[in-house]
């Protein structure tokens, strides 16, 4: 083969680059022109000379990554999955309305059959074994009164006065009484003058339906006196006798405007008592003794005072009560 067809070998590269590397001036090689006849030989580009620098590093390689270990999984215990159950929720609510329905269902049938019966009477408001007469009477025939012996009101309704008891023996009219009983008759402002609270007393005779009072004084010896109320309130529905009588006996324990103690009972009445007072004494006076007792019966009150310089005997006081308890 011909020189002209070869191709420069490409080993000279190596020496180029090491010749730029070592920076020695070295004068470049020329080539020859090709002629005319020869055929067209290909020119080597020169290679640019590499700058000096670090060498290059070679490209990191992907490390492998470790596959973790296969973690043991704990065993478990195969569980039955639960089975699906109604809602209880909506089971109540159905029972519910249903009850709700069948309640007001049975109350609309039961009122409807009512209503289609007869009306049936309703029992008499009072007791029929109580009437008077026991057997009902002809339409307007009236019953016949009641004996003397049977009906209070023939002996209340007349002269109160005659319920007073009677005098002791012994015993004289008290002309000097502070309350002025004329004849036997005694005002409500003047008796409710007797009272610590007279405004308030003299309210609740009124508010009560008082009737009348009717009243008697006596005196023994030089300063023992007596005095017998005979208080009734109307026969309503408000029990006035029995109010007062109670209101009395409710303070009379204590010691501002009491006697101090519990009293003692009347015999025979189921509801009075009497009581000794304290002695009071004032100085320049003579002590003052006083005993109390008070009684009801139906729609009337009776009040019963004692009073006196010298002790006062519980007998004297019951003795009183209970000849006026007797009278009622």
């Amino acid at each position: 083969m011909e020189p002209k067809d070869t191709i420069p070998d490409r080993q000279a590269e190596p020496f180029v680059g090491e010749a730029a590397l070592t920076g020695a001036a070295e004068p470049s090689v020329p080539v020859a022109a090709p002629t005319p006849e020869s055929a067209p030989v290909l020119e080597q580009e020169p290679v640019p000379a590499l700058e000096a620098g670090p060498e290059p590093q070679p490209e990191p390689q992907p490390q492998p990554v470790p596959e973790p270990a296969p973690v043991a999984e704990p065993e478990t215990a195969l569980v039955a999955a639960p089975a699906s159950t109604r809602p209880r929720g909506r089971t109540a609510l159905l029972i519910a309305a249903a009850a709700v329905l069948g309640i007001a269902g049975g109350t609309a049938v039961g009122y409807d059959i009512q209503a289609g019966r007869a009306p049936t009477p309703l029992p008499a408001l009072s007791q029929p074994d109580l009437a008077y007469p026991a057997k009902a009477l002809p339409a307007g025939k009236a019953a016949d009164p009641l004996p003397a012996s049977q009906d209070r009101r023939v002996r209340t309704d007349g002269d109160l006065r005659k319920l007073l008891a009677d005098r002791p023996a012994g015993w004289s009219d008290d002309e000097e009484s502070a309350l002025s009983f004329g004849d036997g008759w005694l005002a409500v402002d003047e008796y409710a003058r007797s009272f610590e609270e007279e405004g308030p007393m003299y309210e609740y005779f009124l508010e009560y339906d008082i009737r009348r009072i009717a009243g008697a004084a006596w005196k023994r010896g030089q300063y023992r006196t007596a005095e017998t109320y005979l208080v009734q309130f109307g026969s309503g529905t408000v029990q006035g006798a029995q109010d007062f009588a109670e209101g009395q006996l409710s303070y009379m324990s204590g010691t501002e405007i009491g006697a101090g103690n519990d009293g003692d009972a009347i015999k025979g009445s189921g509801n009075g008592r009497y009581y000794l007072y304290e002695v009071e004494q004032k100085p320049g006076y003579l002590p003052s003794y006083h005993a109390r007792a008070t009684v009801y019966r139906g729609d009337i009150a009776a009040d019963i005072h004692i009073y006196d310089t010298v002790p006062i005997s519980k007998k004297d006081i019951r003795t009183l009560a209970e000849r006026q308890l007797e009278r009622l």
